[in-house]
């Protein structure tokens, strides 16, 4: 399966007409009908229903449309970045974060960063799991995430433990309170990320199978976002790290737990015994002063 493919698709699903969709792409209808089939036979599913009155997608059309599309335009912006980088000849430096920790210090890291006129800046969301991975290809540069990762090729240094809030419905018996594991576990839980695992999520079910609690998770999600606009569907309740409650949204309200050594720990990752670039180690004395901020109380 090439690129060229995936764009012929597009424009077929979008004209749901062969002969209109030929002429767009400058081509004749037979090989467009040729390239259509053999993606099909490709896949192993039809994607298009054929009848008397054209074509439209199928079920598994409009599911392979749909990430088609996402695919085309991350292949659009990935050559136009590197059009830009080239042009520039500027340093490309790579972050890889999960969504939990982009409410405290990795803000204010990227844009002291990006001050520097020579670097280009790429932000990719990972789960740790993956940063390590993509440490190790080269794809990123630094990785923050919570998981630790025994890996020989890359080093993880623990910034700091973060406490744990629980996210709860605005209006819920708890709120207001320091509630403790065991009240929390009366509830329905919102788990997050669903996948891939391990993740928050795991640790999130670490603390209550620590203290013997079973939990009945209602619903997993692949989104912080997500998580919380169900949280305050009153569908369940959550646990996030401490940042988190900078996410001001109506119908939720944070608690602290009764226990404080409930923690997540905010891990940055990097390959090991590389010797750092200069964007590295700047990156490196922004970070100090940022997690020196943190652990004193001067929370940014």
């Amino acid at each position: 399966m090439e690129l060229r493919h995936l764009r012929y698709f597009c424009v077929v699903a979008e004209e749901l007409n062969l002969t209109r969709a030929a002429a767009r792409l400058h081509m004749a209808q037979p090989p467009l009908s040729r390239q259509i089939k053999q993606l099909e036979q490709e896949i192993g599913a039809e994607l298009f229903a054929r009848g008397a009155r054209g074509l439209r997608l199928t079920a598994a059309g409009q599911l392979f449309h749909e990430h088609t599309l996402q695919i085309l335009e991350k292949v659009d912006a990935t050559v136009e970045a590197t059009r830009r980088l080239a042009r520039s000849n500027r340093v490309v430096f790579g972050i890889g974060f999960v969504p939990s920790v982009f409410y405290g210090q990795l803000p204010l890291l990227v844009r002291e960063l990006r001050r520097k006129n020579d670097v280009e800046m790429t932000l990719v969301e990972l789960t740790t799991v993956q940063q390590i991975q993509a440490l190790k290809a080269g794809r990123i540069d630094i990785g923050f995430g919570r998981l630790r990762i025994d890996d020989p090729d890359v080093e993880q240094e623990v910034l700091f433990d973060e406490p744990l809030m629980a996210a709860l419905p605005a209006g819920h018996p708890l709120a207001g309170t320091t509630p403790t594991l065991a009240q929390l576990a009366e509830d329905p839980l919102i788990l997050f990320p669903a996948r891939p695992r391990p993740s928050l999520a795991d640790i999130t079910l670490g603390l209550f199978r620590r203290q013997g609690l079973k939990v009945t998770v209602a619903q997993e999600a692949h989104e912080l976002q997500t998580a919380l606009g169900l949280v305050a569907s009153g569908l369940g309740i959550t646990l996030v790290p401490e940042q988190v409650k900078r996410v001001q949204r109506d119908g939720i309200v944070y608690v602290y737990l009764d226990d404080r050594t409930l923690t997540s720990p905010v891990l940055c990752s990097r390959r090991m015994g590389e010797i750092p670039s200069p964007i590295m180690q700047e990156a490196n004395a922004i970070l100090a002063v940022l997690v020196e901020n943190r652990r004193s109380g001067r929370y940014p």
